[in-house]
């Protein structure tokens, strides 16, 4: 079991830090991260097919699968929890090939996926599935920046402080769901426990 202190990471990445990352290392991201679903990566590449401009540079960039709920009366952002990766598999090699650094789920990726991202230098961060209100709780602005019409699939930019993830795919082929799935269990189990704690 993994018992070192989460790494505490200030994004964009710096290169080093890419490198020292293990599957089932447990992070801490403080920094910009884009938001993207389905109907937005649909969008994407299609601007991606038709060689038109991106509404962000992915280069260097994370993107978060996920779909934020409305905020309430002074909050930020409604709850925002990981969407299954898979979802997002036929798309991701497009952006992964332009530069995207990180991306930000839940659930295991395909096989090519994961080739991809070694071969492209992209890590895969894994959120835990029912703690979205603990992630929201971690989101210090909030802006829409694309496909408004979208509504929670648009995409937004999200500045966040002290955002929970585990690596589960590295640079160096380590999966979290397919070589350690008793750490990645304890480290859910922890993430659970802190959502808990917050909301007392």
């Amino acid at each position: 079991m993994n018992e070192k202190e989460p790494t505490q990471i200030q994004l964009p990445f710096d290169d080093d830090v890419l490198d020292s990352l293990r599957a089932g290392d447990a992070v801490r991201f403080s920094g910009v991260i884009h938001t993207a679903l389905d109907h937005a990566h649909r969008e994407l590449a299609h601007a991606i097919e038709r060689d038109e401009e991106l509404p962000f540079d992915p280069n260097g960039q994370v993107i978060y699968y996920s779909g934020p709920a409305p905020a309430s009366p002074g909050t930020i952002l409604g709850p925002a929890g990981p969407t299954t990766a898979a979802r997002m598999d036929p798309y991701a090699p497009l952006l992964i090939k332009r530069g995207l650094a990180g991306i930000i789920a839940k659930g295991r990726r395909s096989p090519e996926v994961v080739e991809i991202l070694k071969e492209h230098r992209c890590i895969y961060f894994a959120a835990i599935e029912g703690t979205a209100a603990l992630l929201s709780s971690r989101v210090r602005e909030a802006s829409v920046i694309a496909y408004p019409e979208l509504g929670a699939q648009a995409m937004h930019r999200l500045v966040v402080e002290d955002f929970p993830l585990v690596v589960a795919n590295d640079l160096h082929g380590g999966d979290i769901y397919r070589h350690n799935i008793p750490e990645w269990r304890e480290l859910a189990k922890k993430h659970i426990a802190e959502r808990d704690n917050s909301e007392r």
